[in-house]
């Protein structure tokens, strides 16, 4: 049998070089015999994280490259070959990597399928508990759900990279759970706003954050196919719970529908507390703050504002694709609920093909093709469909087969939207401050996603109640997203189509 680790290496490893996910960042730890003491620098005491030592060490160790020169000790620098070696070297596969993709799979079932159903839960309660509020006002409650589910990152990513995802995905399944049980109890609006809003939030934030990050430290060369896996345990849950609640909601009403929701995320998010784990060592002694100086690589900071713009877009129709379908009058409410499940299913099937082919064809060519189909989806299907009025059989039947049609191209292209978006940041740092990097972009992004759904009810209401210019919002925000996507790419590879990146 072979001696030879198994697992996969981001480019050629030897036990004196460490190659890391950014592919221009290469850096060789001279032999011990070499070394030699650094009267103009202090050297590092032997408590100091060995990532922190090869960064010191080392200024081109890290895609940004702000650390100034240190040498380390001998007995340090044998510290820092095995921890690269151990970080270089990715399982790629097998029992422990798989069983964290499972343990991501259900807690992304529970959190994420949360965040794909709040169409569901926005349609029910403007009809039967905030008829008196505006659409502009109702929709803050679940802008300021997505937005602490995207910017609690601030925190959460850099303390994944210090102490390990268990206490963080613990707290968030504990948070989310509670949320769903006072759900039932709620009637006025601050309820919904705290409840929903903000506990859902920070229960969101905690889980899926963790569960993303985990992934990187085992998977490379297959991240794309591994993160699309456990990203389409979101979409399972925008199928299993619109479903749920359109069977219960007349049947056992609304306290019952959201306890029995509830029950589900308990049982998933108890598998992902098991299942969800780091490979790499924790590192106490890493400041759990992002570093926004990494906004001066030119190309993390195009990526960054490509996310923005997407996720200014995505969310639209997740949050308004059910009241669209109840306001054309072409639907009944049973189907408008039923549309979001129809494009939940598509996205279930667009979080994780597109993964599998990023790895064979690249994460940001896939990314960028992907967003131009969301587009132009939007522009060819649901705009039509928000022009026309069920005046005749006809019309009505045009209208929902638009819809339906829409519903499910775009979710298809759409669930690359989350699934590819953290192999993307990957693709630009080291695994090791994975955390930090994913951290720092979402804070800047979570603000997309705080103010764009009421933007969009803005838009709705000043249109008339008519959803033709909200559609060609979503459209413009994804192009422009395209673009920076392009553009990033480009400043890593050059403007070539063929190149795999």
């Amino acid at each position: 049998m072979s001696s030879e680790p198994k697992g996969s290496t981001p480019g050629s490893i030897n036990p004196l070089t460490r190659v890391n996910t950014y592919p221009q960042a290469e850096f060789t730890i001279p032999p011990l015999d070499t070394l030699s003491s650094c009267p103009s620098a202090p050297t590092p005491t032997a408590n100091a994280p060995a990532s922190a030592i090869s960064k010191e060490s080392h200024p081109n160790s890290t895609a940004t490259g702000y650390e100034k020169p240190r040498q380390p000790h001998d007995e340090e620098t044998r510290s820092i070959t095995s921890t690269a070696h151990t970080e270089a070297t990715y399982p790629e596969g097998g029992l422990g990597a798989w069983s964290v993709v499972l343990g991501s799979f259900l807690g992304l079932i529970a959190s994420l399928g949360m965040m794909n159903t709040v169409g569901i839960y926005h349609a029910y309660i403007a009809e039967h508990f905030l008829q008196d509020y505006s659409e502009s006002t109702i929709s803050w409650i679940f802008s300021i759900y997505v937005f602490l589910s995207f910017f609690c990152g601030l925190q959460i990513g850099p303390i994944f990279d210090a102490h390990g995802p268990r206490l963080l995905v613990l707290a968030g399944s504990i948070l989310l759970c509670l949320s769903n049980f006072l759900l039932g109890i709620c009637t006025l609006y601050w309820h919904f706003f705290l409840v929903f809003g903000v506990l859902g939030g920070l229960g969101t934030s905690l889980i899926f954050t963790p569960a993303f990050a985990a992934i990187s430290h085992f998977f490379l060369q297959k991240r794309g196919n591994a993160t699309g896996v456990a990203a389409a345990g979101g979409s399972l849950g925008g199928v299993i719970f619109p479903l749920a609640l359109n069977k219960l909601l007349p049947t056992v009403g609304f306290p019952w529908a959201t306890r029995v929701i509830a029950f589900i995320m308990l049982f998933c998010c108890i598998g992902a507390c098991i299942l969800i784990r780091s490979r790499l060592p924790p590192k106490p002694g890493q400041s759990v703050w992002p570093d926004f100086r990494i906004f001066s690589n030119k190309s993390y900071f195009l990526l960054t504002v490509g996310i923005f713009m997407m996720e200014w877009a995505l969310f639209i129709p997740i949050t308004y694709l059910t009241t669209f379908a109840v306001s054309t009058g072409a639907f009944s409410p049973s189907f408008s609920y039923q549309l979001a499940a129809i494009f939940n299913a598509g996205s279930c099937v667009g979080r994780w093909l597109p993964g599998l082919l990023a790895d064979k064809l690249g994460r940001f060519n896939s990314m960028i093709a992907a967003l131009a189909v969301c587009s132009a989806t939007s522009l060819v299907f649901w705009l039509p469909a928000s022009l026309l009025t069920p005046t005749t059989e006809s019309a009505a039947a045009a209208i929902k087969g638009l819809s339906i049609v829409y519903a499910v191209l775009f979710g298809f292209a759409s669930g690359s939207n989350i699934s590819l978006t953290p192999v993307c940041v990957g693709q630009l740092c080291d695994t090791n401050v994975y955390g930090r990097y994913y951290a720092t972009c979402y804070t800047v992004v979570s603000f997309s996603t705080l103010t764009g759904i009421p933007i969009a009810g803005a838009i709705i209401q000043t249109t008339g109640g008519h959803y033709w210019g909200v559609v060609i919002w979503t459209a413009v925000c994804y192009i422009m997203a395209s673009l920076c996507f392009v553009w990033s790419r480009a400043l890593q590879v050059g403007w070539k189509l063929g190149v795999k990146f």
